[in-house]
């Protein structure tokens, strides 16, 4: 099994090599000592989120490009694990942009029959990559949240 550290400083150090940049280099931009980034690299110490953040903006590499090009890695690392399903983000996908470049005469000119292509494309698409549960997820069942109240939270196995 690989440590989500290990695999971080891996990803890191290749960012860091592919720009030809050192150690000192990347340390300094970053505001961290070269020791514990060397460290971070080899996978000895586990970095913050800020620290992360910091060392991402010093080699110019969105944190959530790193996340998603580490846990990649990761799923291709464990063979046997079974395959994560994509997760849907509302809004995103089908029947978004409806209308741009549209021709005249398309569904798209009927409000209606746009609709009604929308629904039939998100039900398909459902239906051929199911959503992955959630491993964080809200608990409160839809109730309105009192004010200044804080959200319960549920870890789903």
């Amino acid at each position: 099994m690989t440590l989500l550290r290990t695999q971080l400083g891996n990803t890191l150090r290749g960012h860091r090599l592919r720009q030809r940049r050192t150690l000192r280099d990347v340390s300094g931009a970053a505001r961290v000592s070269l020791g514990y980034l060397s460290e971070v690299e080899r996978g000895q110490k586990e970095a913050s989120s800020e620290l992360l953040a910091s060392i991402c903006d010093a080699l110019d590499v969105e944190l959530a490009d790193l996340l998603a090009e580490v846990s990649l890695e990761m799923r291709l690392a464990e063979p046997g694990r079974r395959p994560v399903r994509p997760v849907a983000l509302a809004g995103v996908g089908a029947g978004v942009g409806a209308g741009v470049g549209s021709r005249p005469g398309s569904p798209d000119d009927d409000p209606a029959a746009a609709a009604a292509d929308d629904a039939t494309e998100t039900a398909s698409a459902a239906a051929e990559a199911p959503v992955a549960e959630p491993a964080l997820a809200l608990v409160g069942g839809g109730q309105p949240a009192r004010a200044g109240a804080r959200p319960a939270v549920s870890l789903a196995a």
